[in-house]
């Protein structure tokens, strides 16, 4: 029987250094794009060198990299075995996070710690889960070192980009099939449930010509408005479109980026945009795009001399719960609400992760880690992102209890 006090006491007495280890991973930027994020990944292998954790090195192949759209990846894998029988977990957290941008109050490299939080780029998404997932996995070793089973460390790093030359590639490549699996996350809910999501690049082509005499162009701007407020009255419907899940709401689409045209006094002969489609449990993905595809075509088609291009950027499947992640919420739950002093729901989140690979590949898996309620209290992807610490604290203890349990 597993003293719990004792996990607990350990992590207590580690925690400066658990929170100074956080710093340094900070401090190492992986803005996504450009995704140059082998350093970072040197640097967190020589960090749990001096813990006693040898982290296997897979480099994805330069080339691979570069036809992908990002610099170099090198992702991590730390194997802990204890005994012969008894289940693998493994833990997985992504290195990788979109650029700062601008609004920021503390340096976004720096680890500042104001007022109990640890302000930074991926302070809270997912850097914090490297820290707690290691202190964790520490922890277990120093007080409650199992006898059998086995702990994997998936420190990866092309989440923002769909995953696949993460935790796809190392799944692809068989370097790793664990029977369990926890992926970063907040600490107030387990989540079981994800939305999916497809990207797609839509070019919308005209005709170029002088401002002065616009008829002898075709305008591809009112062309893109046009396909674009078709799109946008997609979202009206949508709402008539819900979701069991706890946590999901309905589908809804966005376009977060146009680019086009050469000159203010010339008739924009091309203009791009880029649009996401956030997929509930519930939808069809084949069906999604080819709805999407007919949307921008037919209104593509009333408009004289315009032309489309579509191109899908990414299709990620939503995460459905599979029936063997019983043993994870169970342990979860239990000990979330013992340290954290209320009930941890288990539940979907509209966000898509690279946690569906491993669900896709049969390994049953939950989101659980350092972080707070919700998305918005933590400024992930926005300005002044940070984690409060006693969040990663007592996240850290829930994950290392839960280990432990999952072990004996």
């Amino acid at each position: 029987m597993t003293d719990y006090n004792k996990l607990d006491a350990w992590i207590d007495a580690h925690f400066d250094e658990e929170v100074q280890f956080l710093q340094q991973l900070v401090r190492v930027p992986t803005d996504t794009p450009p995704g140059n994020n082998a350093p970072h990944a040197e640097r967190t292998a020589e960090l749990l060198k001096d813990f006693g954790f040898e982290a296997e090195k897979h480099a994805v192949p330069e080339q691979e990299v570069k036809d992908y759209g990002l610099e170099s990846i090198t992702n991590l894998i730390v194997r802990r075995k204890y005994g012969s029988e008894g289940r693998t977990v493994a833990l997985n957290a992504h290195g990788d996070v979109v650029p700062p941008g601008e609004g920021w109050t503390h340096d976004p490299y720096g680890g500042e710690i104001e007022n109990g939080s640890l302000y930074g780029r991926a302070a809270a998404v997912s850097k914090s889960d490297f820290a707690s997932f290691t202190f964790a996995l520490r922890a277990l070793e120093a007080v409650a070192r199992p006898a059998r089973g086995s702990v994997e460390l998936h420190f990866t790093y092309d989440e923002e980009f769909g995953g696949i030359l993460g935790p796809g590639w190392l799944l692809k490549n068989g370097l790793t099939k664990p029977d369990l699996m926890i992926a970063a996350g907040f600490s107030y809910e387990v989540v079981t449930a994800h939305n999916g999501c497809l990207q797609m690049e839509v070019t919308v082509h005209g005709k170029m010509a002088h401002a002065a005499i616009p008829t002898t162009g075709v305008d591809a701007l009112q062309g893109a408005v046009q396909i674009l407020n078709a799109l946008y009255a997609q979202n009206t419907l949508y709402r008539q479109v819900t979701s069991k899940v706890e946590g999901i709401t309905h589908p809804y689409l966005n376009v977060g980026r146009i680019e086009g045209g050469t000159n203010t006094n010339v008739v924009p002969g091309k203009v791009v945009f880029k649009l996401d489609r956030r997929m509930i449990p519930e939808e069809n993905p084949v069906e999604v795009e080819a709805t999407i595809r007919k949307v921008i075509a037919d209104a593509a088609e009333a408009l004289p001399g315009i032309t489309v291009e579509i191109k899908r950027l990414l299709l990620a499947n939503s995460m459905k719960p599979l029936p063997g992640n019983k043993p994870l919420v169970e342990a979860i739950q239990k000990h979330g609400q013992e340290i954290f002093g209320e009930p941890i729901k288990a539940m979907g989140t509209p966000l898509y992760t690279d946690v569906r690979l491993y669900g896709e590949a049969g390994i049953p898996g939950v989101i659980y880690g350092a972080g707070p309620r919700t998305v918005l209290e933590s400024h992930a992807k926005r300005n002044d992102e940070r984690v409060v610490l006693e969040d990663l604290r007592r996240a850290t203890k829930v994950i290392a209890r839960t280990l432990s349990d999952l072990l004996n």
